[in-house]
């Protein structure tokens, strides 16, 4: 970074940091430009047009920027602006263009599992299968119903920018101020603004009068901006930028002028809704169930196949061999599993609504608990969006507030000093319906009146004390000063500011015991040093007492003060951020603060937090000239991003998702809006949130707090896992028809007839793979790392279940069926064994699919009393099919013995051997601090090692 660059920045962090001054501490009104002031604007031509696009306007003077736009503080002639409406087009935010309902539609249908299952439900049909046909249709009429309500959605971002847009403005034009629509402003036009007016679009300020704005939308910060007409360093941040009134910020107080110098899409605004309209990419899941559904469809088509070819070759009944295939593909098939996601993640907005999180997006629900990232905005989520007095220091010794006792006069320096910081204060009182004092107007005067009261150190009295004279804080003043009549009728000067500035006016100070000394210089600055340090806000505080006979005019610029001393102010951490963070942690995610606050402010507030970082704060300016690359490695070494503008915290964003982090975002302003769509999740303000936020995040907090999203990570976690232990029961089931492959190229009878296959698509997988999705979690979803973005839907280790399990089930299945019909026992009995036999078998993996990591004696069956009753209703209902001869005549069935059942209920157990002896095996080696690939490798060292002492 060039050295002016830095010492610009190092400049602006001494101001900011030691005073309530703005780094702009001369604003005031514009310089006169009486060269151009009777001179009309002339015209401006494509060159100079395209000059004044690229132009840093907060680095020019009022006359290089007019003299850039050939523009006059009289205005444009009403010629002149309409040519250059020509020329630059109108004040409006771009609009995308909208999808064709039909193409949102139809893509709905252009998943692989989709597409088979489509094939399969019009064979179905016309096989005479019209209940099966109705299951599966009804499957994808929902999931495609659920998809084109989610993208169809029109864009509410951009329509909330647009409300931004301020409807009419003032304007000069020909010297004479008139109202024209917003519209039709034109770079050079020069805009009239005051309290109460959105600003419409973005002006170079030429005339500024007390003027403040609130730019919280785009720089994050609460405090309302105060504005001047100086130039500042071409680096300057976007908050740092006091002579530009940015389109759609809103005046609080004051007036002034501006001269237009972006409209439409090159302002601030623009920029943020072109952002706003980037496309955001596939969510984890949506990635993982793209790759596993084109896996699954191969499989089940080639599987199917072979079983077509090798039937119709072996039996020589091409027509039978084909209902046997179809019927294959459709018991094989999880068309169920696009239903469980969504029965999976609607419950998980359910339960994530209870913790104050409403999520927009259903995708959302797992990706919450895929991050590995969060960057949170400050004020208000990660604080409480409150100005704090936090320190005091007398004398040059510093204290905390905490240490008065409230009402106590055993300080009675400590009184003095909040009791001047209250009696010169615009702070306004009143009490709410409980009787409680609350406070409204500037952040600094309400927390030093808030200090003063719960200290009590200044009295009803005190404070109805009549104002003799009074004289509001001021940039160029850079202090405010008050004058109070007191009982006795003397007269007492208060005077609060930035502490060099007061301490000017003094010639002694109070010490630690409230005794007047002469002033000493170096230790109040060794005290506002270490308060500075902190990142504290700091105020100095001087008074004097006049005599009841002097003239008051003589009193209006105040001297002769003993100063009181300092007060450190900050806003504090919410309650339980801290422990929030900490779980992070442990749950393997890192956060970043990114906040618009100067970076020492930043950091200290960063240590409170405990957000450690091994590096400095990253800021907006230093990003300027950095590479992706070495972005990527700073934001590895640091938690704590400081004046970033928007396309800094967007480029933030994009830069760790290159790196493969999931990333996501909190904010509640405009300037949000690009980094929370671009997130994997957007997370926005319910309380404090602009439309613009909500509409273009995936998730809303209704209570603004930090701690909510950790509660929501655990829910999105504890739905991913649902999610997967569906999948997981419902591979296991299709690897099961192995059998049915086996079967076709044995020398054996058929193993089960099509509608039998159709029926084990009811009983095995009819309700029981929903209810998984009820799983209430294990609990220790905030104590283990994010999964691998490199990992599917299943694990290994369920992957490698799937496939043991669904090989054991199958083999066993066979063997049974050939065991029963080689001894003579009749075909219909053997088929219903092998039926119930696998029937069970699915019961039981059923229930260990609760859990990848528990095993069942550690669950308790009623935490999800819907998947118990729907597995004991499916063998229920199988039971009564046997029985009931009207419906085993049609589906090929013959009554059991209790035998029988006692035989196919100890060979169902059997497959909990490898399901549940796999998690007991990882379990116990979990508890020696080994891992099963370390286990492994142990185990063929020690047998390596035998081998070569035995030679």
């Amino acid at each position: 970074m060039p050295n002016n660059v830095t010492e610009s920045i190092n400049k602006t962090r001494q101001t900011d940091t030691r005073s309530n001054a703005p780094s702009l501490a001369s604003a005031g009104s514009a310089p006169s430009v009486p060269d151009r002031a009777s001179q009309p604007a002339g015209q401006l031509g494509p060159d100079q047009a395209q000059a004044s696009q690229d132009a840093a306007w907060h680095a020019l003077s009022v006359s290089e920027s007019l003299d850039t736009l050939s523009a006059s503080p009289e205005g444009l002639s009403t010629a002149e602006a309409g040519r250059r409406l020509e020329l630059f087009g109108p004040n409006a935010l771009a609009q995308g263009e909208a999808k064709p309902k039909w193409k949102l539609l139809l893509k709905q249908f252009t998943s692989p599992l989709i597409a088979v299952l489509i094939v399969c439900g019009v064979i179905t049909i016309f096989l005479g299968h019209y209940v099966d046909a109705g299951a599966i249709f009804l499957v994808l009429v929902l999931n495609a119903i659920i998809g084109y309500v989610q993208e169809s959605k029109a864009d509410k971002a951009v329509e909330a920018l647009t409300s931004l847009a301020s409807p009419t403005t003032r304007v000069l034009r020909e010297g004479s101020a008139a109202t024209i629509d917003a519209a039709d402003l034109v770079p050079g036009d020069i805009v009239l603004l005051e309290s109460g007016d959105r600003v419409p679009a973005d002006l170079r300020l030429i005339d500024a009068i007390h003027l403040k704005i609130n730019e919280s939308m785009l720089t994050g910060e609460s405090e309302d901006a105060r504005k001047g007409t100086d130039a500042v360093e071409a680096s300057a941040a976007l908050g740092d930028r006091r002579n530009i009134a940015f389109s759609g910020t809103m005046v609080t107080s004051g007036r002034g002028q501006g001269v237009v110098v972006a409209t439409g899409s090159d302002t601030e605004l623009g920029e943020i809704n072109d952002l706003v309209h980037a496309s955001k990419g596939l969510t984890p899941l949506q990635r993982i169930l793209k790759r596993t559904e084109t896996g699954i469809a191969i499989a089940v088509i080639l599987v199917a196949v072979f079983v077509f070819i090798g039937g119709a070759i072996i039996d020589g009944d091409p027509a039978q061999a084909f209902l046997s295939a179809v019927s294959l593909v459709v018991v094989s098939m999880p068309e169920a599993l696009p239903i469980v996601l969504t029965v999976a993640m609607a419950l998980g907005v359910s339960r994530m609504a209870q913790y104050n999180a409403i999520v927009r997006s259903l995708p959302a629900v797992e990706t919450l608990g895929s991050i590995t990232v969060i960057g949170s905005d400050k004020t208000g989520t990660l604080t409480q969006n409150r100005m704090s007095v936090e320190q005091l220091a007398i004398g040059g010794s510093v204290m905390h507030l905490d240490e008065l006792e409230p009402g106590s006069k055993r300080n009675p320096a400590a009184q003095a000093l909040l009791k001047a910081g209250a009696l010169t204060n615009e702070a306004q009182r009143s009490r709410n319906g409980q009787g409680q004092i609350t406070y409204s107007g500037d952040a600094v005067d309400m927390a030093m009146a808030r200090a003063a009261d719960e200290a009590g150190a200044v009295s009803e009295a005190e404070l109805d004390s009549a104002i003799e004279s009074q004289t509001p804080y001021e940039p160029e003043l850079l202090h405010s000063m008050t004058i109070r009549r007191n009982p006795d009728g003397s007269l007492t000067q208060y005077v609060k500011g930035a502490p060099d500035a007061v301490m000017a006016m003094c010639v002694g100070m109070q010490n630690a015991s409230g005794q007047s000394v002469p002033l000493d210089a170096a230790a109040l600055h060794e005290a506002y040093d270490e308060m500075g340090g902190q990142g504290l806000r700091v105020i100095g505080v001087a008074s004097r007492t006049i005599p009841a006979s002097d003239d008051l005019s003589a009193h209006k610029k105040a001297h002769d003060m003993t100063f009181l001393g300092l007060e450190g102010m900050l806003d504090p951490p919410r309650e339980g951020v801290r422990e929030a963070i900490a779980d992070c942690a442990r749950a393997g995610i890192r956060v970043i603060m990114i906040t618009g606050d100067h970076p020492v402010t930043a950091a200290a507030i960063g240590r409170r937090l405990g957000l450690e970082s091994t590096g400095s704060a990253l800021t907006g300016s230093e990003m300027l000239g950095m590479s992706d690359e070495v972005l990527a490695a700073r934001l590895r070494e640091t938690s704590i991003a400081a004046r970033v503008s928007p396309q800094d915290k967007l480029r933030i964003v994009e830069t760790l998702q290159d790196q493969g982090e999931v990333v996501a975002v909190t904010g509640d302003g405009v300037n949000d809006a690009p980094a929370l769509k671009a997130a994997s999740v957007g997370i926005a303000m319910g309380e404090s949130g602009t439309d613009v936020a909500r509409e273009a995040a995936d998730v809303v907090l209704t209570d603004d707090n930090f701690v909510t999203i950790t509660q929501a990570v655990r829910q999105g976690r504890v739905t991913f896992k649902a999610i997967r232990g569906s999948a997981y029961f419902l591979l296991s089931t299709a690897a099961a028809m192995i059998a049915v492959g086996v079967n076709v190229i044995a020398d054996m009878p058929l193993l089960f007839l099509p509608l039998q296959m159709l029926w084990i698509n009811f009983v095995t997988n009819g309700v029981q793979d929903i209810a998984l999705g009820f799983e209430p979690g294990d609990g220790d979803e905030l104590t283990v790392p994010p999964r691998s973005s490199d990992e599917g839907l299943l694990s290994r280790v369920l992957w490698s279940r799937v496939a043991v399990c669904g090989l054991w089930m199958a083999t066993c299945v066979l063997i049974l069926f050939h065991v029963i019909v080689s001894s003579g026992m009749d075909l219909l009995q053997a088929r219903t064994l092998a039926l119930t036999l696998l029937v069970l078998f699915n019961f039981f993996v059923a229930m260990s699919a609760r859990s990848e990591t528990k095993l069942i004696v550690q669950l308790n069956p009623l935490d999800n009393k819907f998947l118990l009753l729907a597995s004991l209703l499916a063998l229920g209902i199988h039971a009564g099919a046997m029985y009931w001869p009207a419906l085993a005549g049609v589906l090929g069935f013959a009554p059991l013995t209790l035998s029988q059942w006692g035989l196919c209920l100890v060979v169902g157990l059997t497959v909990l051997i490898f399901s549940e002896g796999d998690k007991l095996i990882r379990q116990l080696l979990a508890r020696h601090g080994h891992s099963p690939r370390s286990a492994l490798r142990h185990t063929r060292r020690s047998i390596a090692a035998m081998l070569r002492s035995s030679r």
